[in-house]
């Protein structure tokens, strides 16, 4: 009879290792429930995880799904603890569960999730070195280490000129390549003029902030007597509203599309990096002090944790289709494996607000995939 993940999250060499490396180095063991309820999944995760999960439905209407990943299941479980807002930091092993055409639908994750560490440069350089350390302890350090941060991307898009529905927009899209350039595209287009069903809405919300097309709509709405339409929300149906009005009222200025596509171009070791970005910054007068400075803690805080940076690859284009991560992402690669990472993690801040927090929680962490680790694990112990 074949074993389940959950069977084999106890005989698996690399989960012990994985576990006994994150509990030496102080991270209490976390068991969330399997059953999560599934909104947070469907409004939080990106799009290739809300295409996968497993729904179902409770005798009282709750949508509910088995867990895709264990970062939301973690983090819910640490809001609603004695320790919620305070510095913690928890590890985990356990069966997932994401439709994966071709192979196992139910296969283990372990990881790290850090809440509360207002020192965020050096808790993202603990979370890059203490999932470096895991690895080694694995035998795997023939590792690609590949970086980016959203937050960059996020402070760019805020200096510049923009519209604020677009500057949402982007920032959304950041992880969504091909639509991230169809943005670009669409505002460098010339004004379209064609006749469209809510011209006089559009009209209304030229140059409105989203709290005044959220109100709009909501009263048109009520007017209608509905309060979705399309499976759309009303804040999806404001959003798209303003992203129109925005399409209809003029255009991307060529120089502020040049400044975007000259950031999203830079990479190279992180100092290298820096660099250009600062280089950037100065000649585009852009005022992209904080995040860079930022930036250039997370180096010096890398290379204090033993990693070596000019074996580190930054990418200001990097990003994981991963809706709320907030600032620093990563992956881990064996050595020319170029599709699937080992280990991959972040920087989400606003996840927690979202999942109900009063106040925002600075929180990162990363997710180590099992399968890799145990084929490999397993080819090694092979005659």
């Amino acid at each position: 009879m074949s074993q389940s993940a959950a069977q084999r999250a106890t005989s698996s060499p690399a989960a012990a290792a994985l576990l006994s490396a994150f509990a030496q180095a102080g991270y209490a063991k976390a068991e969330p429930a399997i059953l999560q309820p599934a909104e947070p999944f469907l409004d939080l995760s990106g799009e290739d995880i809300r295409r996968s999960l497993y729904l179902t439905t409770d005798p009282r209407g709750e949508e509910l799904c088995l867990r895709p990943d264990l970062t939301i299941p973690v983090a819910r479980d640490y809001l609603a603890s004695p320790t919620a807002g305070k510095a913690a930091g928890f590890c985990y092993l356990g069966p997932v569960f994401r439709f994966r055409d071709g192979r196992a639908n139910e296969f283990l994750q372990a990881g790290v999730e850090s809440f509360g560490r207002g020192d965020r440069a050096a808790a993202d350089a603990e979370m890059l070195a203490l999932a470096l350390e895991a690895l080694a302890a694995l035998d795997h350090t023939d590792i690609d280490i590949r970086t980016g941060d959203v937050a960059l991307f996020a402070a760019l898009i805020e200096a510049l000129d923009l519209a604020p529905s677009w500057k949402r927009r982007l920032v959304k899209d950041f992880n969504r390549k091909v639509s991230l350039a169809q943005d670009l595209e669409r505002l460098t287009l010339s004004r379209d003029t064609s006749r469209k069903d809510y011209e006089g809405v559009l009209s209304a919300l030229a140059g409105s902030d989203r709290k005044a097309a959220v109100a709009l709509v909501t009263d048109l709405m009520s007017i209608a007597g509905t309060s979705i339409v399309g499976g759309r929300s009303v804040g999806e149906i404001a959003d798209r509203f303003l992203e129109q009005s925005t399409l209809t009222s003029g255009t991307l200025p060529q120089d502020i599309r040049l400044q975007i596509e000259r950031f999203l171009t830079i990479t190279g070791e992180p100092d290298e990096a820096l660099a250009q970005l600062r280089s950037l910054a100065a000649d585009a007068k852009l005022d992209l002090g904080a995040a860079l400075d930022q930036f250039e803690s997370r180096i010096g805080f890398m290379a204090a944790r033993g990693i070596d940076t000019t074996a580190t690859r930054f990418a200001t284009s990097f990003g994981r289709g991963v809706d709320y991560y907030t600032g620093f992402e990563f992956e881990l690669h064996a050595k020319g494996n170029g599709a699937e990472p080992l280990v991959a993690g972040g920087r989400y801040d606003g996840l927690l607000t979202r999942l109900g927090a009063p106040q925002p929680i600075p929180a990162v962490g990363f997710s180590v995939w099992l399968e890799p680790l145990d084929g490999a694990a397993a080819g090694e112990r092979a005659p």
